[in-house]
């Protein structure tokens, strides 16, 4: 989502909502002295927080109040969460464009293996396909982490899939249901979609390689930026009543992708294809596959191949893709 320069939150508007997050009014002439600024300035930096997917009330005489206040991102809170927390280097932002084209550029410069970049708000997210990526302010998940292997870019095949079983499993672990997968990236339930996966690689075929993942998990997701995507789409309240915590939610995640990465690198995604055909919501359901050059091919989804091809049975017999959008379509 690329968003005008001049409607992006500043630093003034975080340490703001910072100490608005305890629920309760503050007048504006307290918030101005605590921070050191005019009440005209706490009253331009709060204007637009609802096109962040934030709620706040303005009474006159009491002040201001933040309903539903960001659970805000935390290292410490994070490291407390992981069971090994000394192979993963955390930054954390107020705001960035994309978090993966930050890590990116780190990884050029020689950042280390298992280096993290989350931000509270991602002004230019990108989906698959080029797609926008929308989120509400400390309403979702978006994150990179940076991995490096020893192996070159033609072993990472299957490397977007196994990243969804890491996802499968740490939900799994936070008890998490009524969630799967969904070919090559996305996590799903019945009404539309949780999460998605965006991997970039840099590389040589033999080696070495490095991916930057970029995630994106909508943990409550803001009516009004619902309302501004074009496809079905959901977040964890529909499927968990008690959100897991934002920070527990993210170590969780880490720990798995950190845990997942190492059996990649010893056995490639061959030995987690069974699994991930069982987290698959289309696994022998009929489909459509919209292909990039704007024909569709029906069939039945069989599996992915060991380099995680999809597998759909058609009228022409087994025919494999490595690239296209799914559809359901009735049988």
């Amino acid at each position: 989502m690329n968003v005008p320069e001049d409607t992006l939150p500043k630093p003034l508007t975080f340490s703001l909502l910072r100490l608005l997050s305890d629920g309760e009014f503050h007048s504006g002439e307290i918030l101005a002295h605590k921070l050191g600024v005019s009440r005209t300035s706490v009253s331009n930096a709060l204007k637009r927080v609802d096109q962040y997917g934030l709620t706040i009330f303005s009474v006159k005489g009491r002040g201001y109040r933040l309903l539903d206040a960001p659970q805000w991102l935390e290292v410490d809170k994070i490291k407390a969460n992981l069971n090994t927390p000394e192979i993963f280097q955390i930054e954390l932002s107020d705001t960035a464009p994309s978090t993966n084209t930050i890590l990116m550029k780190g990884a050029v410069s020689g950042a280390a293996r298992g280096s993290v970049y989350a931000t509270e708000w991602q002004s230019a997210g990108r989906g698959r396909l080029g797609r926008a990526w929308h989120t509400g302010l400390g309403k979702a998940l978006t994150f990179s982490v940076l991995w490096r292997f020893d192996f070159g870019l033609s072993a990472l095949s299957g490397l977007s899939l196994v990243v969804g079983i890491a996802m499968m499993r740490a939900l799994s672990k936070l008890d998490v249901t009524g969630v799967g997968l969904k070919w090559p990236n996305d996590l799903l339930n019945n009404q539309g979609k949780i999460a998605g996966i965006l991997i970039e690689a840099q590389g040589d075929m033999l080696g070495p390689s490095l991916v930057v993942i970029g995630i994106g998990l909508n943990w409550c997701l803001p009516q009004t930026i619902v309302q501004r995507i074009d496809q079905p789409v959901s977040d964890l309240a529909h499927v968990k009543a008690a959100l897991p915590e934002r920070n527990h939610l993210l170590a969780t995640l880490l720990q798995e992708l950190a845990n997942i990465m190492s059996e990649f690198a010893q056995q490639g995604f061959k030995s987690l294809r069974a699994e991930w055909e069982r987290y698959h919501l289309y696994q022998n359901r009929r489909v459509i596959m919209s292909l990039p050059d704007g024909t569709g091919v029906i069939g039945v989804v069989r599996g992915v191949t060991d380099e995680g091809a999809l597998r759909v049975e058609t009228t022409k017999g087994m025919q494999i893709f490595n690239a296209g959008e799914i559809s359901l379509r009735e049988a």
